[in-house]
């Protein structure tokens, strides 16, 4: 991973010039969980000033698989102006979101007005948070944490795709809703694996579930498993309830 991340790391230099403020690994490679044949390679690129469209069609180009020939699942990039990205926001407010590599759907999308913004919103608090610097100033330097009520929305939403929404493996639903609780409980970003231990240990009911998400979870993304998925979306929808409590109780301190 690391010859692939400097050669990602140098295509983007060269396209933007002096451009780039910022490339941070994000997701399960910042949160130390990230599963060769699983995860894909998460990155945050911030930029100032802002690109024009035709270099971010050339830096997309510049690292589309197989240009760049992407060891992992598949590559998920996602560029932002530095004006934008050092302020919370609700917004997905990206000048580029790029997704690539052997086993995930080509997309390069310059337009965010479509997009939904929770899927920015998580991946930002992520970054401020945990993301692993590859060039230029640290995360926290570059990348605004949202506010909370922005937040527990966000995560709302997300519960809400994983339930209801098409293409996600059933393994990662269940450990995407693992996540979401201890961050209801602890306020901290945990790994997917971690997290569904957590949450196995603290809710017996769901450890059955939660046990065969992670053993699915260890197997290549090809090669996944299903769950029942009447049991996936008790789950989730008791995931949903821990997330409506967390918001309530953030609204009301009392």
């Amino acid at each position: 991973m690391r010859p692939y991340l400097t050669e990602l790391v140098d295509r983007t230099r060269t396209v933007c010039g002096p451009r780039p403020v910022s490339v941070l690994a994000v997701g399960s490679l910042a949160l130390g969980d990230y599963r060769h044949g699983r995860s894909d390679v998460d990155v945050t690129v911030v930029v100032d000033p802002s690109l024009p469209r035709p270099a971010l069609a050339e830096l997309a180009a510049a690292l589309a698989h197989p240009a760049l020939p992407c060891p992992a699942a598949g590559l998920e990039l996602v560029l932002y102006g530095a004006g934008f990205a050092a302020r919370p926001s609700a917004r997905a407010g990206y000048l580029l979101d790029l997704n690539t590599g052997p086993d995930l759907p080509e997309k390069v999308s310059f337009d965010p007005d479509g997009a939904a913004p929770f899927w920015y919103v998580i991946d930002r608090s992520v970054a401020a948070r945990a993301g692993l610097r590859l060039h230029g100033r640290p995360a926290h330097e570059a990348i605004a944490e949202p506010d909370r009520p922005d937040l527990l929305r966000a995560l709302r939403a997300s519960v809400r795709e994983h339930t209801d929404g098409e293409g996600h493996l059933a393994d990662n639903r269940v450990l995407n809703g693992c996540r979401s609780v201890v961050f209801c409980r602890t306020g901290r970003w945990t790994a997917k694996r971690r997290a569904g231990r957590a949450v196995a240990e603290t809710d017996p009911a769901f450890r059955p579930l939660i046990e065969n998400a992670l053993a699915g979870y260890d197997r290549p993304r090809r090669a996944a498993r299903p769950l029942p998925a009447a049991d996936v979306r008790a789950f989730l929808t008791w995931v949903a309830a821990r997330v409506e409590e967390t918001a309530r109780a953030s609204e009301d301190p009392r």
